[in-house]
């Protein structure tokens, strides 16, 4: 349920065809909340029937001419009813939990350099996030909007840095006691 409400927020920071809501969300609500352009341009359909956008009249009308969107009064409300709605947080569903747990059971061949491989993404996640925490939230933008976009960005670099002090310890656990130049 929650595509359609990333998509009504999107529209409300700013009106945009379903090409640049791809665009953006490759580079803002994508980092929580991934979508395929398949996906963005089914979901708007979906929008447009409940009466929660519309369409922008073109200009000049011609025949293919992409469509931008905007919301409507019913569709701020229905985003303002969601935002308000009582949700329980979900459980985690990683693979890599789970992988880790099976390898308690059949081995762990593998599981290192797959570990490795996580560890180098999340440091680049945090990285890529402290850019933009640098880039986009100087102090001197202090307005409620500001503020809560900048919550949602310490929740990513919170996560990231939960990831990166997670794998650490795993990996020290899986290499413990074998000598190399990892153990301890």
């Amino acid at each position: 349920m929650s595509l359609p409400h990333a998509i009504l927020t999107a529209l409300l920071e700013k009106p945009s065809s379903g090409l640049e809501l791809t665009r953006r969300f490759d580079k803002s609500i994508g980092y929580f909340w991934s979508a395929t352009h398949q996906q963005i341009y089914r979901e708007l359909g979906k929008l447009e029937k409940a009466g929660f956008i519309r369409a922008l009249p073109a200009e000049v009308p011609t025949r293919g001419q992409r469509k931008e969107w905007e919301v409507l009064p019913t569709g701020r409300e229905e985003l303002a009813e969601w935002v308000a709605r009582v949700e329980d947080p979900r459980t985690a569903r990683d693979p890599l939990l789970l992988r880790m747990r099976a390898a308690a059971v059949v081995g762990s061949a593998g599981l290192e350099a797959e570990l490795r491989r996580h560890l180098e993404l999340h440091e680049r996640q945090l990285a890529e996030y402290l850019e933009i925490e640098k880039r986009d939230f100087p102090p001197e933008r202090d307005t409620e909007p500001d503020r809560l976009r900048h919550v949602v960005l310490k929740g990513g670099i919170g996560l990231e840095t939960f990831w990166i002090a997670w794998l650490t310890d795993a990996l020290d656990q899986l290499t413990r006691g074998r000598g190399g130049a990892d153990a301890p």
